[in-house]
């Protein structure tokens, strides 16, 4: 199950809204009451999903939306006065009061923003991977005298021939055991 910072100077704002979204099963609920803590939590855990109000004890919403890292989304669960005083378009506004369905909506709606950048930032291959694949464009390289997007053409090919994925035809072709 997912994780989501919930961080509101009033503990019983955190408390409603965690119930909300833990008896729905959407994610597990971390309560904050300042922005020095969502910070600590997010950088230890990796949270990208964080809930609050308009203000905590020691900023904004939007002093604290600058400072988190770029993976992280945020609503920002306020009167519609306070929401208006939001300027960042990155920032996703609910007034309250809010309704239980309006909040889970915009909930799942920030988790799958989350799991997608997620995806996009997480490497495809892993370092060793990319080291094999590099080393097999080596070696094609050297011994046909091409250029290195050819050899990375040369390679896809014969490892969509193969029916290999391109690390497996990279490892064979610099073990010796795949010439081409």
């Amino acid at each position: 199950m997912e994780t989501v910072i919930l961080a509101f100077e009033s503990g019983k704002s955190a408390c409603r809204i965690r119930e909300i979204i833990e008896r729905a099963g959407l994610a597990t609920c971390l309560i904050c009451r300042s922005a020095a803590e969502v910070k600590r939590l997010v950088s230890k855990q990796r949270v990208s999903t964080v809930i609050c109000g308009y203000k905590l004890s020691d900023e904004t919403a939007e002093e604290l939306f600058q400072d988190l890292p770029g993976f992280c989304s945020m609503l920002v669960v306020a009167i519609q006065s306070m929401l208006e005083m939001v300027e960042s378009d990155e920032i996703f506004r609910l007034a309250a009061p809010v309704s239980r369905s309006d909040l889970l909506s915009a909930v799942q709606t920030l988790l799958q923003v989350g799991r997608r950048v997620e995806q996009l930032a997480r490497p495809r291959r892993s370092a060793e991977e990319q080291a094999l694949v590099e080393g097999a464009k080596g070696v094609l390289m050297d011994r046909h005298g091409i250029t290195e997007e050819q050899a990375h053409r040369l390679l896809q090919r014969k490892s969509m021939d193969s029916g290999e994925k391109l690390v497996q035809t990279a490892r064979r072709i610099i073990d010796g055991t795949w010439s081409i």
